[in-house]
């Protein structure tokens, strides 16, 4: 994912779509067609509004984009490659890992516990046993 490029993207279909149906598009029309899935379109769409180069308008008949200010594209960094939902996608497989990896060590140490207490009930049980 380049955002600079999808920025170019995303803004550009809002104005073909505006064109060929007279209306402003929605986020799904946008993700249509471009190839987009809804996730992406939607998280593109809300960086595209924080950084006022469209507008999210919420109305009887949708959610509706308009281009704002199609200049504030050029502020994206145009070499940024990784996107922080990838980074947070990272983030959380590791904490993931994390934690399988403690809920196995966990599992280990009461089985250990369970082999443990039945070699000392089966010792007591012998030393019960030797005593009669």
């Amino acid at each position: 994912m380049n955002p600079y490029k999808d920025a170019h993207l995303v803004v550009s279909a809002i104005r073909v779509l505006e064109r060929r149906n007279s209306v402003p598009p929605s986020i799904d029309d946008v993700c249509n067609f471009v190839s987009f899935s809804l996730e992406q379109g939607h998280y593109i769409c809300r960086k595209l509004s924080e950084t006022g180069v469209i507008e999210i308008v919420e109305g009887a008949f949708g959610i509706r984009l308009f281009v704002k200010n199609h200049l504030a594209i050029e502020e994206i960094p145009k070499d940024a490659k990784v996107s922080s939902m990838e980074e947070e996608l990272k983030k959380f497989q590791n904490s993931r890992k994390e934690l399988t990896q403690k809920v196995a060590s966990i599992q280990a140490q009461q089985a250990e516990k369970q082999k443990n207490l039945f070699t000392e009930l089966e010792n007591q049980l012998k030393k019960h046993l030797d005593k009669k």
